[in-house]
């Protein structure tokens, strides 16, 4: 058997299931790009999505919900100047199509400069982070019932104080198609799994929660027993851990924040606050800052998403741009902001591969794709040490930014209270409440330590969600404001 390039191969799998089941082929796609493009646009493009999802969630040893769907449609977009004109479909035919087009064109009363023609064919180039199969397909609903199972026995088994657990197993098969109107054709099948675990303990009437799970673009096959051991462990042990909780602190105080997922208090509290839309309009506390200074030195902050196999990676974005490795603070400089077309154009650079859609009826945007901070060369016990006074935060729970301002709010799902240097007990209910920009200038110390979380990250802008990743070492930053209990 000869295989082709895969990016051949993924843009033959697209036209199989998203246009020759309709009778449509790329001249049609052509077509509808032409009539757009008869009015004054500057930019145009057809996105077609189909995406199988599978859900399974088990709670006391039974099965609590299973669910299946099947989406399909496309997007039509047209662009002039700073206006967007959107229509979307999930009735893929010929007659949608041209309808969709003929109704987004009647933007060209806009300030476009007319400049979107509709050019000869070529594919996107694009990237090789992932393979494209289908993980609904990749185990049976028995063996799937059975993997759940399994999860919740490890964790019953792990303590007598664990009362409760609950399990869940997600899976999707998400192919797109994106044509553009300078004739670029781009697509990618996108394989994405979840497995969580959520575990309740209770001690002398007491009971606290606790969470673990991971995932990525790949076949359930990854869920192995060791790596299902170590989710269990991490959502026991949190539990655990609250169970012996103090009330936290309050107060200005120095905060060590762990490895991996505590990464998304930079994605919220910086990340955001770099999206070129923001930065475009002026509204972000990092507009027109590139080339100053914006965080401590030895800070460099990377959105990347080019990784192979994680959540938030991408072959391609959904404007058919390339995912790309971006640089936006190196050691502290602010050197780019995270970009989708519209705005790149708008803002005269080119764009990051960043510009996504939660599905085919919303419009692309830029979001970050898998975002952290490089590691430095300090121990992390090291940095644990040199608090005097101070929390040391390993897990986060939900949290809040503005982006004008820069200020957030963030809730420590598993803290410690440190003094000397010596971890005393855990506390619960602190707070972290800061500005990013300013936080920044306040690391103190990076560790060598960098991790990125385990595949469970999903974030929302303007009613829209799409799975992203996070990451960073340990680090100190210090006079930050932690709210607490005591």
């Amino acid at each position: 058997m000869i295989s082709r390039e895969p990016t051949l191969e993924r843009l033959a799998t697209a036209q199989r299931l998203l246009l020759e089941p309709f009778g449509l082929d790329e001249t049609h796609l052509q077509r509808a790009l032409g009539e757009i493009a008869t009015h004054r646009v500057d930019d145009a493009d057809l996105y077609f999505q189909y995406t199988r999802s599978e859900g399974w969630s088990l709670e006391e040893g039974i099965v609590k919900t299973g669910s299946f769907s099947i989406d399909q449609g496309v997007g039509v977009r047209a662009v002039s100047g700073e206006k967007t004109a959107f229509a979307y479909s999930d009735d893929i035919s010929e007659a949608s199509l041209l309808d969709a087009a003929r109704t987004v064109r009647t933007i060209a009363a806009g300030t476009g400069r007319g400049k979107a023609k509709v050019g000869p064919r070529k594919v996107a180039g694009s990237r090789a982070l992932y393979g494209w199969l289908d993980p609904i397909a990749s185990l049976d609903s028995t063996a799937k019932v059975q993997l759940l199972e399994r999860t919740e026995k490890m964790a019953r088994a792990r303590d007598p104080r664990v009362v409760q657990v609950m399990a869940g197993l997600a899976s999707e098969y998400d192919v797109v198609l994106v044509a553009r109107a300078d004739g670029t054709l781009a697509a990618d099948v996108r394989p994405l799994v979840r497995l969580s675990v959520t575990v309740i303990a209770e001690q002398n009437g007491r009971r606290e929660m606790g969470f673990g799970g991971g995932g990525g673009r790949f076949g359930l096959a990854h869920f192995s027993e060791e790596r299902i051991s170590a989710y269990v462990d991490d959502a026991v042990k949190a539990a655990l851990t609250n169970l012996e909780s103090r009330p936290a602190p309050a107060g200005e105080m120095t905060v060590v924040l762990g490895p991996g997922w505590p990464g998304i208090l930079l994605h919220e509290a910086v990340g955001h606050g770099l999206e070129g839309d923001f930065n475009r309009k002026g509204s972000s506390a990092f507009s027109g800052r590139i080339g100053q200074r914006v965080a401590a030195k030895g800070v460099t902050v990377l959105d990347d998403g080019t990784i192979a196999d994680r959540r938030g990676s991408l072959n391609v974005d959904d404007e058919g741009n390339a995912s790309q490795r971006n640089v936006l603070i190196e050691d502290g400089i602010l050197r780019a902001y995270i970009q989708d077309s519209l705005n790149a154009r708008l803002m005269g650079v080119k764009p990051t591969g960043n510009g996504r859609r939660e599905s085919y009826a919303h419009v692309p945007m830029p979001r970050m794709t898998n975002t952290y901070m490089l590691a430095g060369d300090k121990a992390p016990d090291e940095i644990v040490a040199s608090i005097k006074k101070g929390l040391y935060a390993t897990n986060f729970g939900g949290g809040q930014v503005d982006i004008t301002s820069g200020k957030f709010v963030f809730s420590a799902s598993e803290a410690f209270w440190v003094e000397n240097g010596k971890i005393l007990y855990p506390v619960k209910g602190a707070t972290i409440v800061g500005n990013g920009p300013d936080a920044l200038t306040r690391v103190s110390m990076i560790g060598n330590d960098m991790a990125l979380d385990p595949g469970v990250g999903t974030c929302g802008k303007e009613g829209q969600s799409v799975p992203v990743g996070v990451g960073q070492p340990t680090l100190r930053i210090d006079g930050l404001t932690v709210g607490g209990t005591a």
